[in-house]
């Protein structure tokens, strides 16, 4: 029942071949069976099972939802009433929220189970996972390597069939990388479509939640329920809910003739922007993007060279803007009213310094140093305000290219999924890995991933993610795009297989690093 998808385990629960109760059961067991992943940091059966009752109970009273019964997990970013809500860091080890996330809310409206708060860099501030207080994540295709992040704890969930969705956010690549990297389908829509109330803030002009899953039928499903105006969210988008299924199934064109029924995508434009085919993509991520655009080719669609000649400086504005927007956000974490405090300080300012720095890791503290760094008096002109008119000038890059095709297609990340530790000396290299992600989270746009293939040689096991950018709100018909390839291939399908023996070594280590940081504590 776990290897189904979320539209699967919807007809089945419709159908009566299983109940809510029996799915969370499922999948809390392999959840327990799976812990060596590190993928969960708060897991309550008992709170999940009372949510499923209530939910064969609707069900049984013919009043379901559209997710009624369907279990998922939620990104620990996002607050939720009566769990931990961490954003992985130390800061917040303890704090239990009060109150729910939009997201959160509306999933639960929608009938939604939550099975558990899943990992993730801490305050999202990472591109593998390895930033969080509870240790890193581990990749279920291949152990050894990081899943992405920072929403890699939901990526790993979704393809160890731990659940069958989860929630993540999106900053600059945060839900689309660790698609990439993990194997699974995830969805950053246009920026304000989904409201940020109830999300812990990294940056908050770049911040975007989204769904993951298996396939682009789930997170269209997904997406109708988390979507929507939220007064409580000032940059939240005023606009008629739709139907983000509604294209599913259907060729791109209304009026394509008879003799084009075996190429539902005739008449589509796909742009390949020059820049994101060049020196530092590797050979085999290469090969299975080439492997997919052929695909798309014989399902109808036309490839266009397109450019987008700021991509490289996508990297220097983003660590300009979204470091100065956290150091403002990560202010209020200052040990007085919630979050970590300090146990021995001799004065006020003593409490506050003792406080971020122990509550804070390394990387979140460089980006505060940075953030404040570029908004001080003298440096705010030459730094903050320069990035902000290159932000715009690549969201102009793009409308350029849109003028020439209707969706862009290329690689997500450069590479597949590196070792755990490869990258931790070199923040740098880390940062570079994000290179085809962040220019469309500066633009506001929408972009997904959907795997692909897998890399080669060594790297045979490490997934490849097709990435799908369009203008804005399109998303219906970039879901509409990813369905037809999911209908011909079966990359979306395959699970991996994390050995028992392996996974009871990750736990036990886990068990110890956690005995030592106590201790540390």
């Amino acid at each position: 029942m776990h290897e189904k998808s979320l539209t699967e385990l919807r007809a089945a629960l419709a159908a009566r071949e299983c109940s809510a109760v029996e799915l969370a059961q499922r999948y809390l067991s392999r959840i327990e069976a799976h812990a060596g992943l590190n993928a969960f940091v708060h897991v309550d059966a008992q709170r999940t099972l009372a949510q499923a009752k209530a939910a064969d109970a609707r069900l049984a009273a013919g009043d379901a939802g559209p997710l009624t019964g369907l279990p998922l997990a939620h990104k620990d970013v996002f607050v939720t009433r009566g769990w931990r809500s961490t954003a992985g860091s130390r800061m917040l080890e303890h704090y239990v929220s009060p109150f729910d996330a939009a997201v959160v809310e509306r999933l639960e409206r929608a009938g939604a189970v939550c099975l558990g708060k899943t990992n993730m860099d801490e305050f999202a501030m990472g591109s593998s996972n390895e930033n969080s207080h509870f240790g890193p994540v581990h990749n279920p295709w291949d152990l050894k390597a990081v899943p992405g992040g920072s929403s890699g704890g939901s990526a790993a969930a979704v393809a160890a069939r731990l659940a069958p969705a989860a929630t993540g956010t999106d900053t600059g690549g945060s839900i689309r990388q660790p698609a990439s990297f993990s194997g699974v389908t995830g969805i950053k829509p246009t920026y304000g479509r989904v409201s940020r109330y109830g999300m812990i803030a990294f940056a908050s002009s770049l911040d975007q939640g989204g769904p993951l899953a298996q396939s682009a039928a789930d997170c269209a499903l997904l997406l109708n329920a988390m979507a929507g105006f939220d007064a409580r969210d000032s940059t939240s988008l005023e606009r008629a809910d739709e139907d983000y299924a509604r294209y599913l199934g259907q060729g791109w064109r209304a009026d394509a003739p008879a003799a084009d029924a075996g190429k539902p995508l005739a008449g589509l434009r796909i742009g390949l922007p020059k820049e994101y085919f060049g020196d530092g993509l590797a050979a085999d991520v290469r090969a299975a993007i080439d492997a997919a655009l052929k695909q798309y080719e014989a399902l109808g669609a036309t490839l266009v060279e397109v450019s987008l000649p700021k991509t490289e400086l996508s990297i220097p504005v983003y660590y300009v803007i979204a470091p100065a927007e956290a150091s403002s956000n990560l202010s209020r974490f200052d040990g007085v009213r919630y979050g970590h405090r300090a146990a021995d300080y001799r004065d006020l300012a003593d409490m506050y310094r003792k406080s971020r720095a122990e509550g804070f890791g390394a990387e979140v503290k460089r980006r505060i140093l940075v953030g404040t760094y570029v908004l001080s008096h003298g440096y705010y002109d030459a730094y903050y305000l320069q990035a902000q008119k290159i932000r715009r000038i690549i969201a102009q890059d793009f409308q350029q290219a849109f003028a020439q095709c209707d969706l862009i297609m290329g690689p997500v990340a450069p590479s597949v999924a590196w070792d755990i530790g490869a990258k931790g000396d070199d923040p740098l290299q880390m940062y570079l890995a994000d290179i085809y992600t962040l220019s469309t989270s500066l633009a506001g746009l929408p972009g997904m991933s959907v795997p692909c293939g897998f890399g080669a040689g060594a790297n045979a096991q490490r997934p490849v993610g097709l990435q799908i950018v369009g203008n804005y709100f399109s998303e219906a018909r970039m879901l509409q795009v990813a369905d037809a390839f999911q209908r011909a291939t079966d990359w979306h399908r395959r699970s991996p297989a994390p050995g028992e023996d392996a996974l009871r070594t990750l736990r036990t280590q886990q068990a110890g690093r956690s005995d030592a940081a106590r201790r540390e504590a």
